[in-house]
C-alpha cells in the first residue's frame, strides 16, 4: 500500500502561518514507524512538481522536468508523442494574466466538444489532432510534443501565465496557435451564450503533460500505481489554508490512519509527501533497537517536517 500526499505543505506565508494549528496525529505514528528515503529536491519553479516526479517514478515513467509524458499515458499502447489540451478562464489583469483558480463551471460536454470542433482545423495546420476526452481536458497528437517541455497545470493555477509558457524554438508555433485561439474564442457563440447565463467564458487553453512514452513501453503489470490523494489540491491552489488545515485532519483520520491499521497488519506501507519544492518518500524496513529509540524520544511534530517540503 503506497499513499501519495500532494500539496502536504506550500511554499506560502499563509501555509506556514497554519501549520501549527495542524493535528495529525495518524501522520505522527506513521512517521515513528516508517524509515525515509532520500528527499527528492527541487524548487517551486520546477515545471513538473514534486507529486507528479513521485508518481511518474513510481510508474517507472521518465522523470525529465517538463517531460513526464501523462497524456501518452492515457493512449497505451501510444504510438506518438502527446499532450493534454485544457480548454480555461484567463482572467486579465492590469499587469498580467492569470490562469482562473478553479475548473470551467458550467461547462458542458455538448459546450466542450463544439469549441473542439471550431478549433480541430487550426490545430491540424500545425500537424496537431484533436481528441475528446472530457469537458475541461482534451488529448493532442504531434511531432510537436516531443521534447516540448511544458508546465503542470498544478503549476499556474492562480499564477501568471506568463511566467510558465513554454519557451524553447519549437513552441514558437503553439504559441501563435494560442493567440488564434484566443481571438476565435472571443465571439463564439459558446461563449456568447456562457456570457448570457452569467459563466466565465473559455478564453484560451493550456498545454501539458507533453511527451513520448520511453521504449520499450510501459508494462502496467510491472508498474504499481500508488494512491493518490488529492483532497488537499483545491484548498492549497486557492489559498484557502483554513479549508487546508480542515482537509488535511480529515485526510490523517481516514487515509493516514487506513495506512497506519495496513501497517499494524504487517503490510509493506509506503507514504510519500510532497510540497511544492521537494517529495520526501517512507518505506517499511526493519529498524535497529537503536533506531526504533532514537525515534521514540526524538519524535517531532509532522509540521516541523511538513515545513521542509
Amino acid at each position: 500500500m503506497h499513499l501519495l500526499i500532494p500539496f502536504a505543505f506550500c511554499s506560502s506565508d499563509g501555509c506556514s502561518s497554519a501549520l501549527p494549528s495542524l493535528k495529525l496525529p495518524h501522520l505522527e505514528k506513521l512517521l515513528a514507524r516508517l524509515t525515509s528515503q532520500p528527499l527528492d529536491t527541487g524548487d517551486e519553479f520546477s515545471l513538473s512538481p514534486p507529486h507528479e516526479r513521485a508518481l511518474a517514478r513510481a510508474l517507472s515513467l521518465p522523470t525529465e522536468d517538463g517531460l513526464i509524458p501523462w497524456a501518452a499515458l492515457h493512449q497505451q499502447p501510444a504510438n506518438g508523442a502527446w499532450a493534454f489540451i485544457t480548454p480555461c478562464h484567463w482572467q486579465v489583469g492590469t499587469n498580467h494574466i492569470a490562469m482562473s483558480g478553479q475548473e470551467l463551471p458550467d461547462f458542458s460536454a455538448h459546450e466542450s466538444q463544439t469549441l473542439l470542433t471550431a478549433m480541430q482545423p487550426y490545430f491540424a495546420e500545425d500537424g496537431i489532432a484533436l481528441h475528446y476526452e472530457h469537458p475541461t481536458r482534451w488529448l493532442a497528437r504531434g511531432n510537436v510534443f516531443r521534447g516540448l517541455a511544458t508546465a503542470s497545470l498544478d503549476r499556474v493555477v492562480g499564477r501568471n501565465v506568463e511566467n510558465w509558457m513554454p519557451r524553447s524554438a519549437s513552441a514558437a508555433s503553439l504559441r501563435r496557435l494560442q493567440n488564434e485561439m484566443q481571438m476565435l474564442l472571443y465571439t463564439h457563440p459558446v461563449n456568447e451564450a456562457r456570457a448570457q447565463r452569467g459563466a466565465p467564458p473559455v478564453n484560451s487553453f493550456w498545454l501539458s503533460g507533453t511527451g513520448a512514452m520511453p521504449q520499450p513501453p510501459l508494462n502496467p503489470a510491472v508498474a504499481t500505481q500508488p494512491m493518490v490523494v488529492n483532497t488537499l489540491r483545491v484548498a492549497a491552489l486557492n489559498e484557502d489554508w483554513p479549508a487546508w488545515v480542515q482537509a488535511w485532519q480529515a485526510l490523517d483520520a481516514s487515509d493516514c490512519a487506513a495506512l497506519l491499521a495496513a501497517l499494524d497488519q504487517g503490510e509493506s506501507c509506503q507514504l510519500t509527501l510532497c510540497g511544492e519544492r521537494h517529495a520526501q518518500t517512507f518505506h517499511t524496513q526493519p529498524q535497529t533497537y537503536r533506531q526504533r529509540f532514537m525515534k521514540l524520544f526524538g519524535t517531532q511534530p509532522p509540521s516541523n517536517l511538513l515545513e521542509q517540503l
